[in-house]
């Protein structure tokens, strides 16, 4: 570990602040068969290299979890309720699953931890899927609807909501390119029809969920990359950012469609989830440029750029000029060290953005437990705690006691 990383210290945080810890449903509950992520993982030459399974069996372990977030003295606990489980068929809706989720929030808040719930974290009922999941406009008024019966049931025990995880990675790699569930590659079409019910969805979502019992910030989080796009082509060339880049430049209308669409509808809600894990050059179509062969990056083959943080949030309160929360942000790691560092500096250059006069209003870190990492499987290790895959059960990272040692430093 770095003298830097051993040392660092948050300082005080402002009042209402969030310090927290995040997970998906499906990515720890396990045995979530009616989603299109279920369908995907098992349908034959699927890029996903395995199945979810039984994950981290969080679907009975969730006290583990829970104990987990209390443990570290965390104000907060992230979470997704599962569309697929709540309405397993079209129209038909699962008292069960809904008072299983209600139970899980009930206890957190009795550990006197605030709830912040997803309604949708990249998963879709197979139902939905196999009628073109969010290229179908009529998935707008589906997804409203479920989120209406969901906050009915939910609403008094939830303390912040976001209706939808990062719709334009599933909008890219689920409808554009293939690599996520669905897995349909319809390019530019994709994409394009993806983007719009996204943004439709959320609005109608956020007025329902709006409309619902409880009072509590409802937002939607975006996967927020510091994208550098190069006009040329190539890392040789000079690269722009996104408040950088002319409006008729090459690769505006690139950025325009996986954020600044989510960013300008984001102006009517409570606040911007933001998602940063890496700095990312890209060419104007959106093509990756390959990370050159001599910089470190992480298990996932991101750069390792923790600092893109603070420049990401900048530009996320600039366009959306709503108060950030960062609902995610972490490293794949099998060095516990590295992942320490990585979070030292991530949050020292959130501080920095803070300090300069961004409104930040918390921060999760991204994840709790080593889960499923969607197409990547079990191998990357993002959690601050290690789950055993065949008893289940958890252990405290160093870093996750790191986590808890800053946490209570911020508030003294």
């Amino acid at each position: 570990m770095s003298d830097t990383a051993s040392t660092t210290a948050f300082g005080p945080v402002p009042p209402g602040w969030l310090w927290g810890a995040a997970t998906a449903a499906h990515q720890i509950e396990g045995g979530n068969t009616n989603s299109d992520w279920w369908a995907f993982e098992h349908a034959p030459g699927s890029p996903a290299m395995e199945s979810s399974a039984d994950a981290c069996d969080s679907w009975h372990r969730w006290p583990d979890d829970l104990a987990l977030v209390s443990e570290m003295g965390l104000d907060a606990y992230r979470m997704s309720i599962e569309w697929a489980r709540i309405e397993p068929a079209e129209g038909e809706f699962s008292l069960a699953a809904l008072e299983h989720y209600r139970r899980i929030l009930a206890s957190a808040q009795d550990r006197g931890l605030k709830t912040a719930v997803t309604f949708h974290h990249f998963t879709t009922p197979q139902w939905m899927a196999v009628q073109d999941g969010w290229m179908n406009a009529e998935i707008v008024d589906r997804f409203a609807r479920y989120a209406d019966i969901a906050v009915q049931h939910l609403g008094d025990r939830i303390d912040m909501a976001a209706t939808i995880n990062e719709p334009n990675v599933v909008a890219g790699l689920g409808y554009a390119t293939g690599g996520f569930a669905p897995g349909i590659a319809a390019g530019q079409v994709g994409l394009r029809a993806a983007t719009e019910n996204f943004v439709g969805a959320h609005v109608k979502a956020r007025d329902a969920i709006k409309g619902g019992p409880g009072e509590f910030p409802v937002g939607l989080t975006l996967a927020l990359p510091d994208l550098v796009v190069h006009p040329d082509g190539t890392l040789d060339g000079q690269g722009f950012r996104y408040d950088e880049l002319p409006a008729d430049a090459p690769g505006a209308d690139y950025l325009r469609v996986m954020a600044g669409v989510y960013l300008d509808a984001a102006q009517d809600d409570d606040y911007i989830g933001v998602q940063t894990y890496f700095t990312q050059h890209v060419a104007p179509d959106g093509t990756v440029l390959a990370v050159p062969a001599d910089e470190r990056v992480t298990q996932m083959g991101w750069p390792f750029t923790p600092e893109s943080l603070g420049r990401a949030v900048r530009h996320a309160h600039a366009v959306a000029q709503v108060p950030v929360i960062v609902t995610e942000n972490g490293i794949a790691t099998t060095d516990d060290e590295e992942r320490i560092e990585y979070y030292a500096r991530s949050l020292a250059s959130l501080r920095q953005a803070m300090d300069d006069g961004v409104d930040v209003r918390g921060f999760f870190a991204w994840s709790l437990l080593d889960n499923f990492e969607w197409a990547e499987g079990f191998r990357p290790t993002f959690g601050l705690a290690a789950v055993d895959p065949v008893t289940f059960d958890r252990t405290l990272k160093p870093s996750g006691r790191w986590y808890a040692e800053l946490v209570w430093a911020s508030r003294s």
